[in-house]
């Protein structure tokens, strides 16, 4: 020890412990100010109402949930004419069958679904008006095709003990975050997915450092309505502290449009979603369609960032099997694929867990081919108690 701080060593002179300080400032100042190039901020308001809840269980691994079945669809037929009774005398029409088979086909079913119209040969001459019906056995009217409501009843039985969407209770994942950042960095990280009736939020906190002297801490936070087409943003907010500096910044969702941080309005893709929410809306579309978790598949999303909307493709790249501290869990590869990636944009990588209700379990997040922060599950989720 007494080596290391000889006289020559420069810790022992003042001007040698104001540059060791003034050096360390500059460092975190100029993260700072990169990571406010990449990720944009704006000013910020009132912080948003924390729903609160408690997490009573853990969620096991088990085989993917069963698609649910989708909501029925209520289906408005025409009302069928009355057509008057001919007399038994009178001969019987050879198309009386045909016609409005087809006029009732076209709103039910899509057109790869409707039979064709089978073709109709013209009757033969028919006996006199004095002939009875009776005696005319070989006059059997023309074979129509299937009718509508028949088949469209059909669908609804095929699907009728599939389960109808629940959305899930409230969960909370727990990450362990590793990476590097001019130099290795290690931290914590956690999503929470929190529902109330037809309102949710989403949570996401990472801290990179001990949790008691934290080097940086980055939040982000969306709220909004969940419907027929998942989540609903209605508003985001964003906040990270870099050592003694703070900023927050806010985004606002109406239906046509998206409010960014600097005040700009920009129109409004629909089923736009913020960083926050993203996550979410992918475990909703796998747990709705998982027909769209198979490799080589890939899934569009628009996705509202701090100074631009745009639409992110995500293609399903693999099968892997990840060792998790609680089981080893199988998941699959979803990547982003960006077509012109701006210098320095954040990238998200993520792998869902189909026996873990399609959550992510590892998200992995580049700036680029150096700068990147790996989050991996370091239990198994939490979840609130069922209601």
């Amino acid at each position: 020890m007494a080596g290391l701080l000889s006289a020559a060593s420069p810790l022992k002179r003042p001007t040698g412990v104001a540059l060791l300080v003034g050096v360390t400032l500059v460092h975190l100042w100029l993260g700072d100010e990169l990571l406010e190039d990449r990720l944009g901020f704006g000013a910020g308001a009132q912080s948003m109402r924390r729903i609160e809840v408690s997490y009573v269980r853990e969620l096991a691994l088990a085989p993917p949930p069963e698609a649910p079945a989708p909501a029925p669809r209520r289906v408005t037929r025409p009302r069928k004419a009355a057509v008057p009774k001919a007399p038994a005398s009178a001969p019987r029409p050879a198309v009386e069958s045909s016609a409005p088979v087809v006029a009732r086909a076209e709103p039910l079913l899509a057109p790869a679904l409707i039979p064709e119209p089978l073709a109709v040969e013209p009757a033969p001459a028919v006996a006199t008006a004095s002939e009875p019906v009776a005696s005319a056995p070989a006059e059997s009217p023309p074979v129509a095709p299937p009718t509508p409501p028949a088949i469209a009843a059909v669908a609804p039985a095929a699907s009728a003990s599939a389960p109808t969407f629940d959305w899930p209770p409230s969960t909370r994942l727990t990450y362990r975050l590793t990476g590097y950042y001019r130099g290795d960095v290690q931290g914590t990280a956690s999503v929470e997915w929190i529902r109330s009736g037809l309102r949710y939020q989403v949570h996401l906190e990472a801290v990179v450092g001990p949790p008691f002297a934290p080097l940086l801490v980055r939040r982000a936070s969306s709220e909004g309505d969940l419907g027929d087409n998942g989540l609903a943003p209605r508003r985001f907010e964003g906040e990270q502290r870099v050592a003694f500096r703070s900023r927050r910044w806010t985004m606002g969702f109406e239906p046509d449009r998206v409010r960014l941080p600097d005040g700009r309005e920009v129109p409004a893709a629909p089923g736009v979603q913020d960083e926050a929410s993203l996550f979410v809306q992918l475990t909703w579309l796998f747990t709705t369609q998982p027909h769209l978790l198979k490799v080589g598949r890939s899934i569009e999303v628009p996705l509202a960032l701090p100074r631009r909307v745009e639409p992110w493709q995500y293609d399903v790249v693999g099968e892997e099997t990840l060792q998790m501290p609680f089981a080893d869990v199988p998941t699959m590869h979803v990547k982003p694929r960006r077509l012109a990636k701006p210098s320095g944009e954040l990238t998200a990588e993520m792998w869902f867990a189909p026996g873990l209700q399609y959550l992510p379990v590892r998200i992995l997040i580049h700036q680029d081919a150096q700068t990147f922060i790996d989050l991996q599950l370091l239990r198994a989720p939490q979840q609130a108690a069922t209601r």
